[in-house]
């Protein structure tokens, strides 16, 4: 369920421009995104990070990787921002792009990323708007660009017709790609999958029983 626009959403952004870094501005850093975190280490990111659960438990549990969350709805941005600055007011390896994920490269730069998250169900499940699907084939050859060399992509969702939908995408993008794991129940593969961070929804499904399917892809070039 989508949240509700809040006022003191946008001024809360804007209020913390270390952590969450707004559309215009993140554009700019297109290329020099590991200057902005002061460092070399691998930069992974997010996109859809609704409430920013699912990063900021990632940041917090791997420092010597840098994360970023990207998210168009600015009451989400605010939650995760306020959430990630009670956690660690002082944390270095995690930004927050205020911003739209329709296209990646206009925030990175080709090979810049090392891993790219995608996490959600279907907010597009009409055939009008297939092309919207953030694992649509021209959404996947845009997450292609972006990535290294061997970089990763991992989806997970509780809708199985998306799942199907999505490795078949993979295979119309005609891009050069492997699956190195796939789940048909994550939340009863644990112990296969025990690095598994589980998003807010996530924990959800997995109270009621329900599966999260998962595909972890590789793009040896």
């Amino acid at each position: 369920m989508r949240l509700r626009s809040k006022k003191w959403a946008k001024p809360f952004i804007s209020s913390h421009p270390e952590l969450v870094i707004e559309n215009d501005q993140a554009g700019q850093l297109r290329g020099r995104w590991q200057a902005r975190f002061k460092n070399d280490h691998p930069i992974y990111l997010e996109i859809g990070s609704g409430k920013g659960q699912f990063i900021l438990e990632n940041a917090l549990a791997y420092p010597e990787i840098n994360f970023i969350g990207l998210e168009l709805q600015p009451t989400a941005v605010a939650i995760a921002s306020k959430n990630a600055l009670e956690k660690d007011p002082d944390i270095t390896n995690l930004k927050l792009i205020y911003g739209d994920g329709a296209d990646v490269s206009h925030y990175f730069a080709d090979g810049e990323i090392a891993g790219i998250f995608l996490n959600h169900s279907d907010p597009w499940p009409k055939a009008k708007h297939e092309k919207r699907r953030l694992t649509a084939a021209n959404f996947l050859s845009s997450y292609a660009r972006i990535l290294q060399s061997k970089g990763t992509l991992e989806f997970k969702t509780d809708n199985f017709g998306l799942f199907q939908y999505s490795l078949s995408s993979f295979k119309d993008a005609g891009l050069n790609w492997s699956a190195e794991d796939i789940s048909y129940d994550l939340h009863h593969e644990l112990a296969k999958h025990p690095h598994n961070i589980e998003s807010e929804y996530e924990q959800k499904f997995a109270e009621m029983h329900q599966p999260e399917y998962w595909v972890k892809a590789s793009f040896p070039s």
